[in-house]
């Protein structure tokens, strides 16, 4: 697991030692900066259930302004902090619960969700996302899910971007309509 691009291209990043993290493979994560390359310079990201950083670090890599990494797992945690010193990047680094967390975080940019699959988190995680409208006017959620999962429609001023289907992995876009 590397950073593909920017300041920190090349850097081998920590991957956890079990299979309770599914870090996203380098097609994946090579498709969905392909689908957000415009979206990601100067802005605020959110990598909602960061498991390794992967994400996040790529985002910082790439010219996020700031970004900020949750995950519930305290192993998660110590990982994702981690691969920011080997890095050399600083960020926000949250323990918390993904949706709880959503209920007062403020306003993003972008948001990557990559849940753990068949977990069923997928519509609590967008319904709260929508109801506590994390994302500024333009932004992006992007969602990584396995490929026939049901994804939830999306509650104005939010709107379905795209789907995107990389092998057994949809990539899921919602945009944030300017008000």
């Amino acid at each position: 697991m590397r950073v593909i691009t920017g300041t920190a291209r090349g850097r081998k990043l920590l991957e956890p030692r079990d299979m309770t993290v599914r870090p996203t493979t380098d097609m994946v994560k090579e498709a969905i900066f392909s689908i957000v390359q415009f979206d990601v310079p100067g802005r605020r990201v959110l990598d909602l259930f960061a498991g390794t950083g992967q994400l996040g670090i790529e985002a910082l890599s790439r010219g996020a302004r700031e970004c900020v990494f949750v995950d519930n797992s305290p192993a998660s945690i110590a990982l994702v902090k981690k691969n920011l010193e080997i890095c050399r990047m600083q960020a926000s680094v949250i323990r918390a619960d993904a949706a709880e967390y959503l209920t007062g975080c403020g306003k993003f940019d972008l948001a990557l969700l990559d849940p753990p699959y068949h977990a069923g988190l997928y519509d609590k995680i967008l319904q709260t996302a929508f109801s506590f409208d994390i994302i500024n006017n333009g932004g992006i959620i992007l969602v990584e899910s396995m490929c026939g999962e049901p994804m939830p429609e999306p509650v104005p001023p939010y709107v379905f971007g795209k789907t995107y289907r990389y092998g057994k992995i949809s990539l899921t876009t919602y945009r944030r309509q300017q008000a």
